[in-house]
């Protein structure tokens, strides 16, 4: 067996590092699972025999059915409208494992599978497009990384992967439920230079969401956004926009300083979907437009529940990392779906340029199929930081005198025995309370 120079210098790296400690580990991470504590694997490729997902560390004692995971992947399955791809496939889903008989979640991995009935790999592999890279997709970043590709469909690149996220988002979304009434509902709230509205984040319904094929709850916006896709589509050429999620009733003190903030889980998660380019979380981009006496949430105490709440939400339900208990508002940029019917120029694999002209059936816009996506995603890091928020900070009762505590915080949060009664040194006939900063 012959090595590079290269690797001869990382096996001396290694065996090095061995000899000095008593205990080295080397993790290699192959990009395929996400989650710490109810983590999924995803599997399989677009034109392969079906993909599915490996779920692990889900609660036992959960009912689950079959229908409850199909609700989701029926959201997200393809040929639902003129706007999305033709590609025929019911996405009927099996559960191999992890449940009784009778639909009792059991602690052991749940696996699920869909296969694949409607590919047609001949619109890949019996033209140019078996050697060209279609430009902006990962054909050719693939190729240089793995040496080799799956060219029908393109294989794991293909939005066809997000089936496996999806299914085990429904798990994660009946987890939320069943502990807090936590809901997590997406939307499309922009395309191109069209936006939404007349939506408020903390009454609309996926009923509202699914009232129309641009799944965008203001109906309005959504005739207007449907006109801007059709032109486009008709034009064999593609258009991207915006999705934004709101998780409700999320209780305040998920995610971690400083590398796991919960934000950061979100955006990774996210920013893992494919044709995914942008993220913001709560005001995002559009506060670095204002002071920090405009963009600060102030705080006041709810006078029925007597727990700390913001009177704005431009921090979208995170500050410091850390959920504080309003709605977690995200946003995710969709960038235009790479294959499109018109010409452009690429090169072959073996290094000529050349013209190609997309074939296959593709979304014209990504965003609608992309709402349960997102949903998914969202879902999934929440119940992940709230098994680790479980496991640290919940493991053991806190026995502190009831004054000891801070006050409760977040929309489900109540104080015990109501509004606190007492005036707090300062009151406003006094003047604000000094406070004296010094931070880097």
């Amino acid at each position: 067996m012959k090595f590079s120079s290269a690797s001869t210098a990382l096996l001396l790296l290694l065996s090095n590092a061995a000899s000095s400690t008593s205990a080295f580990t080397l993790t290699m991470g192959t990009g395929n699972s996400f989650g710490r504590v109810f983590r999924i694997s995803t599997w399989g490729e677009s034109h392969g025999g079906g993909v599915g997902v490996t779920l692990d560390g889900c609660p036992p004692r959960i009912p689950l059915t079959r229908e409850e995971v199909q609700v989701d992947l029926d959201r997200r399955r393809p040929g639902q409208s003129r706007i999305t791809t033709p590609r025929n496939e019911a996405d009927s889903v099996e559960i191999l494992s992890g449940l009784t008989n009778d639909g009792i979640t059991i602690g052991t991995p749940i696996a699920m599978l869909v296969r694949n009935k409607d590919q047609r790999s001949s619109d890949y592999l019996d033209n140019d497009m078996k050697v060209a890279y279609r430009p902006s997709h990962a054909d050719a970043t693939y190729d240089a990384k793995y040496g080799v590709r799956a060219i029908a469909g393109g294989g794991r690149s293909s939005a066809r992967e997000t089936i496996g996220r999806v299914a085990a988002g429904a798990i994660a979304r009946k987890v939320l439920k069943m502990y807090n009434g936590i809901e997590v509902l997406a939307y499309v709230s922009k395309v191109q230079d069209i936006e939404a509205e007349n939506v408020d984040d903390s009454t609309f319904t996926m009923e509202d969401v699914d009232s129309n094929i641009v799944r965008c709850p203001d109906a309005a916006s959504a005739e207007r956004m449907l006109e801007r896709i059709d032109e486009i589509r008709k034009a064999g050429n593609s258009i991207g926009g915006v999705v934004t999620c709101v998780a409700r009733n999320v209780p305040a003190g998920l995610g971690s300083p400083v590398f796991d903030k919960l934000e950061a889980d979100l955006a990774k998660a996210c920013m893992s979907i494919p044709a995914a380019k942008g993220f913001e979380s709560g005001d995002g981009f559009a506060g670095t437009l204002l002071s920090g006496k405009d963009h600060n949430d102030e705080f006041y105490i709810d006078k029925e529940t007597g727990a700390t709440r913001t009177k704005t939400n431009r921090s979208g339900g995170i500050q410091g990392g850390i959920s504080n208990g309003e709605n977690v508002v995200v946003h995710v940029a969709f960038k235009p779906t790479s294959t499109i019917g018109q010409a452009q120029e690429t090169v072959t694999r073996d290094g000529l340029e050349v013209e190609l002209r997309g074939k296959g059936r593709h979304d014209p816009c990504v965003l609608p199929r992309a709402v349960p996506m997102v949903e998914a995603m969202v879902a999934l890091t929440l119940v992940d930081a709230l098994m680790l928020q479980h496991a640290q900070c919940e493991l053991f009762e806190d026995e502190a005198p009831m004054e000891d505590r801070p006050n409760p915080m977040g929309v489900t949060a109540k104080r015990e025995g109501g509004p606190k009664v007492e005036v707090a040194v300062g009151e406003k006939s006094e003047g604000p309370i000094s406070q004296r900063v010094d931070e880097e």
